[in-house]
């Protein structure tokens, strides 16, 4: 069985090494990093390149392709492939807007009874301006489009709030992603990212996760795409999360989506129950680390059997074992990093999942070398029968992998 993964990350690893434990399967990525050609083919095909995908799956008899990151599937990847007739794991792109839109994500929670904060669309300064002179601070400012997992501040005050408006709105950091802006209620309780597998029919909820935004140590620093991430959640209650995933599916039933693939779940845990942070019409990265080491089920049967719109009839299984996995980034991360170190990893007891390495040939040597390409470079990810003991496992072989401005927490799973 052939199967593309769209994708360059930590989590398009994740996902190709566990879909490579079913030994039918052969894989190919685009485009790939270091560690996955390790695993499969790399195809010098870009995640935005949707007809380049296509095409590529079409000539070579791709089987199924699973795509990762969310750029692709607001582009309309799915609904490229679904004219062709070619099988993917992914939402059409009306239905990634849960992702690409904050304020299309809120009126959907809105329209369909999910608990979410209170909430204000903004276009201009001066509506914004009115708004915050009488907010009750903090206040949470979100860049309305994509922006890599760096689009939300905290505004702990007037001043805070207007500068996150003015380089939103005015100066334009987050480019087109920007020009509208969400401003909504500081909700207090602790997050939990909770991933279901859907074919738009049926809703499995995955086992929970919780991840580590921040760069560093006891939350401090600036927000990032993921510095970590832990399995499952401890703030999390089994089927604490079962009404909202089930008002999410009825709504994207009601809507008419062509939904097929993961929607993730940001929770948080208020005193008045657990409400919605935002959606993600994907695997989340790095949660997809440290959840797939736990997943005893075979992925590919899930994944075909979403794509089959058969879902209904999947026992997915998980590991009792507690996931701790730590994200290894470039100096400077998630500012400006150099690239281009080589990266030395030794034989570990750890899962190691490249995100941001590229296997270059180095002048005057016959093998080729891996080197830093990327903020994100590795995340590791180790298993124990609890999170302590996954901890020691995991930052013992950190240890151990070398590269010029290796940068981590250490603080991953710790219990306070």
């Amino acid at each position: 069985m052939k199967i593309l993964i769209v994708g360059s990350g930590g989590r398009e690893h994740a996902i190709g090494w566990k879909l490579k434990q079913n030994p039918v399967v052969n894989l190919f990525f685009a485009p790939g990093n270091g560690g996955t050609e390790e695993i499969g083919e790399n195809i010098p095909i870009n995640v935005d390149e949707v007809n380049k995908l296509a095409d590529y799956a079409e000539r070579t008899g791709i089987d199924i392709t699973v795509v990762g990151p969310e750029l692709p599937l607001t582009l309309g990847i799915t609904d490229e492939f679904n004219k062709r007739n070619l099988k993917i794991f992914g939402p059409c792109a009306e239905a990634a807007k849960l992702e690409g839109s904050k304020a299309f994500a809120k009126q959907f929670m809105k329209k369909h009874s999910i608990p979410t904060a209170n909430y204000n669309v903004i276009t201009n300064m001066e509506e914004g301006e009115k708004l915050i002179a009488n907010s009750s601070f903090p206040v949470v400012v979100k860049a309305n489009g994509l922006a890599a997992g760096k689009g939300v501040v905290i505004c702990m005050d007037r001043e805070e709030a207007i500068t996150a408006l003015k380089n939103m709105l005015v100066t334009g950091i987050f480019g087109e992603a920007g020009n509208l802006v969400v401003i909504e209620e500081y909700l207090i309780g602790k997050e939990v990212s909770l991933l279901c597998f859907t074919d738009g029919e049926a809703i499995i909820p995955m086992e929970t996760a919780s991840d580590y935004k921040r760069a560093l140590d006891n939350d401090m620093g600036a927000n990032t795409g993921g510095m970590g991430s832990i399995s499952p959640s401890p703030y999390y209650t089994p089927g604490l999360g079962d009404e909202i995933a089930n008002k999410t599916l009825d709504g994207i039933k009601s809507e008419g989506f062509g939904y097929c693939g993961v929607i993730y779940i940001g929770l948080i845990l208020t005193d008045n129950g657990p409400k919605v942070l935002e959606y993600n019409v994907r695997f989340g990265d790095p949660e997809t680390e440290a959840l797939l080491p736990r997943l005893e089920s075979d992925l590919c049967q899930i994944m075909m059997a979403v794509t089959d719109k058969k879902l209904s009839g999947c026992k997915i299984n998980w590991s009792d074992q507690k996931a701790v996995c730590v994200v290894l980034a470039s100096e400077g991360y998630p500012g400006e990093y150099e690239t281009g170190f080589e990266v030395d990893i030794p034989k570990t007891k750890s899962f190691v999942f490249h995100a941001g390495t590229v296997a270059e040939e180095q002048p005057g040597e016959q093998s080729l070398q891996l080197v830093t390409d990327g903020g994100r470079v590795l995340a590791v990810t180790a298993l124990g029968s609890n999170f302590e003991d996954a901890r020691k496992v995991v930052y013992d072989d950190i240890s151990k992998i070398q590269f010029e401005g290796k940068k981590y927490r250490t603080d991953i799973g710790a219990t306070k």
